[in-house]
Formats: C-alpha cells, sequence, structure tokens
C-alpha cells in the first residue's frame, strides 16, 4: 500500500479543527489518520506557531541575486549616459 501525502492546509485544518473542540476520534475518521498522526501533526504546528512572526532572512541566492541586480542597473546607468 501506497503511503498517502498530505498537503500542510490539510494538517492545519485538522488540527484547528481540533483546537476548536471537535473530537479526537471524529477528526481522524474524518481525515482517515490514527490519533497518534493527528498527535504528531498538532505537535509540529504547536512548535512552529512563531514562525509567521519572525524576520525572514533572505537566502544566500537571494543576496546573491540582489547583487547581481545592483551591479547590471550600474552597468546599464553607465551605458546610457
Amino acid at each position: 500500500m501506497k503511503p498517502r501525502k498530505w498537503d500542510g492546509r490539510t494538517k492545519a485544518r485538522a488540527i484547528l479543527e481540533g483546537i476548536k473542540g471537535r473530537k479526537v476520534a471524529e477528526i481522524c475518521n474524518d481525515y482517515q489518520i490514527s490519533q497518534a498522526q493527528y498527535y504528531q501533526w498538532r505537535e509540529q504546528f504547536l512548535s512552529n506557531l512563531d514562525k509567521p512572526f519572525e524576520a525572514k532572512k533572505p537566502t544566500s541566492r537571494e543576496e546573491r541575486l540582489k547583487c547581481e541586480n545592483q551591479k547590471l542597473k550600474a552597468l546599464i546607468g553607465g551605458l546610457t549616459l
């Protein structure tokens, strides 16, 4: 049997239903998951609650592209004069 893949939106929806007060057993039946799976998702969800509020650090690729963009703008500026 091929393992199922759950997207983040579906996982969050299931967890939020539980936080709102719906019984875990009902949620697990609806999503066809075990209660252990639900609690793993919930722990992962709750441990990452602060992520949306953190300042996003640019990746090395973004930094490199920004530097390259500035060089190209300077080059174009020199050519237009």
